[in-house]
C-alpha cells in the first residue's frame, strides 16, 4: 500500500467527526463532490469500507472508528514533531513541565542548569500531554499516579505527602493528618489547583484553600502557612521523563544534571508517623 497523506488523514477525521459530507466540506473550506471522491479513494487504499453511507446519514463502521482514533493520532503526531523540530533549531533551551507543588525544592537547580542548556518552565496538571505533544522537552513526574506510557524516566526523589494549612488552623498544631480530616475542610481541593507554588502558599494564607504538595514544597511556606504530614498517603517517587523516541544531547545532559543535583540535595525526607 502506497504511505497515505496528511491531506487525506484530515479529510477523513473532518468527515468522521462531522458525520456529514457537507458540512465537512464547508469545515474544511472545499467542495463536497471532491471530499466524497477523496473519502473514496482512501478507503481503497485502506481496503476497508470506513464510512457507512446512505441518503439520510453517515455513520462509521468499526474499521473506521479505529482508523479515526489513529488518524487523530497520527496528526497529533506530526504536531508535535513539528514543534520538537523547531525547538531543535535553537539548542541550549529545554522546556519543563512540572504540577505545581512538585519536587519544588528540586525546581530551582533544574532551573538554573548550571552548565547545561537554559530551562523554561510550563506549570500544567498533564505533563505526560505536554511530552506527547511536543510543548515540553522533559517533564517532572510522579510514577504511579502519571500515564508514563512510551516515556522514558529517571528517578530523582521520593517525596512525603504535606497538608498545607493556614497558620493557627485547627489541624496545623498536629504531629500528622489524615485524608478523613482534609475533607473536612470546606477548602480541602486535593492536590493544587493554582498555577504555581507562590499562588497555592497565598490561597492557603487566606485561608481560601488547604492542599496536598510534596514535602519539599514545606520549605516554602513562610510563617502563614504550615506543612503537616499526610499519614494515610503513600510516598511519590519523583521521576524526570521524557519521549522515549526522542535523542537529543541537551536532554540527555539535563537528566544527567537533574539526577546529580538531586542526589546533592539529598532531598529524601524522613517517613512520615506512623498512625
Amino acid at each position: 500500500m502506497d504511505r497515505l497523506e496528511t491531506r487525506e488523514l484530515v479529510y477523513f477525521v473532518a468527515v468522521a467527526e462531522e458525520l456529514h459530507f457537507g458540512r465537512a466540506a464547508e469545515r474544511l473550506g472545499i467542495a463536497q463532490p471532491p471530499l466524497s471522491r477523496a473519502i473514496g479513494r482512501l478507503e481503497r487504499r485502506v481496503g476497508v469500507r470506513l464510512l457507512e453511507r446512505s441518503s439520510r446519514r453517515v455513520g462509521l463502521t468499526a474499521a473506521g472508528a479505529v482508523f479515526l482514533e489513529e488518524s487523530r493520532r497520527a496528526l497529533d503526531g506530526l504536531d508535535a514533531l513539528v514543534r520538537r523540530t523547531r525547538r531543535a533549531a535553537t539548542p541550549g533551551r529545554l522546556v519543563l513541565a512540572v504540577r505545581p507543588g512538585t519536587a519544588s525544592g528540586l525546581l530551582g537547580e533544574l532551573v538554573r542548569g548550571g552548565e547545561g542548556p537554559a530551562v523554561d518552565l510550563v506549570f500544567t496538571h498533564d505533563q505526560p500531554a505536554a511530552l506527547r505533544d511536543g510543548s515540553a522537552d522533559v517533564a517532572v513526574l510522579c510514577a504511579g499516579t502519571d500515564d508514563l506510557t512510551g516515556l522514558r524516566t529517571a528517578d530523582l526523589t521520593e517525596e512525603e505527602p504535606v497538608a498545607l494549612l493556614p497558620a493557627g488552623h485547627a489541624l496545623a498544631a498536629r504531629a500528622f493528618v489524615t485524608t478523613a480530616d482534609l475533607r473536612d475542610e470546606a477548602a480541602y481541593q486535593g492536590e493544587c489547583p493554582a498555577a504555581t507554588l507562590d499562588e497555592i502558599v497565598d490561597r492557603v494564607a487566606l485561608g481560601r484553600l488547604v492542599a496536598v504538595v510534596g514535602s519539599t514544597a514545606a520549605g516554602r511556606t513562610g510563617p502563614s502557612a504550615v506543612a503537616v504530614p499526610v499519614a494515610d498517603l503513600a510516598p511519590t517517587r519523583v521521576v524526570l521523563a521524557w519521549p522515549e523516541r526522542v535523542s537529543r544531547p541537551d536532554v540527555a545532559g539535563f537528566v544527567r544534571g537533574a539526577r546529580a543535583a538531586a542526589a546533592a540535595q539529598d532531598v529524601m525526607r524522613p517517613r512520615k508517623p506512623r498512625m
